[in-house]
């Protein structure tokens, strides 16, 4: 059995859990991405010429879309040599993480692509093992 990945995966954070004949590995990618900053409070600034102290949303945009490639970059050099792809989380990331892999010709290892929300790391751990056993009873029979 070649190397098989299920990864929980979001803007913040990839849980990436390798199962192989050996056992299984768990990553932890933590990503440099921010929230939007907000006012807090939601209040109105009463100090002038405050909208030239906060940055652009412009260059915002470029310095969250630069962080998310370094992120992604790092999610795919941990699964490389992965034959079976899993991918699962709660937001946009899994679609984004997928045409990454199909430009990188790594498309066709994916196996499934599911809407999850919040898990424990345990949890997650489990749902791959659970997916991959499922499936590897499936093809015994």
């Amino acid at each position: 059995m070649g190397t098989k990945v299920g990864l929980w995966i979001d803007h913040r954070k990839a849980l990436i859990v390798a199962v192989t004949d050996k056992g299984e590995e768990i990553r932890l990618i933590i990503s440099k991405v921010e929230k939007q900053p907000g006012r807090s409070g939601g209040l109105r600034s009463t100090t002038p010429y405050e909208s030239q102290l906060v940055p652009a949303d412009d260059s915002r945009e470029r310095k969250s879309t630069g962080h998310l490639n370094i992120y992604y970059n790092a999610v795919i050099a941990c699964i490389l040599d992965a034959e079976s792809i899993l991918i699962f989380g709660p937001g946009e990331a899994k679609g984004e993480l997928k045409k990454r892999l199909m430009k990188n010709k790594l498309g066709g290892r994916i196996v499934g692509i599911e809407t999850i929300d919040r898990m424990t790391d345990r949890q997650i751990a489990a749902k791959v093992r659970q997916y991959f056993k499922e499936n590897r009873d499936k093809k015994g029979t």
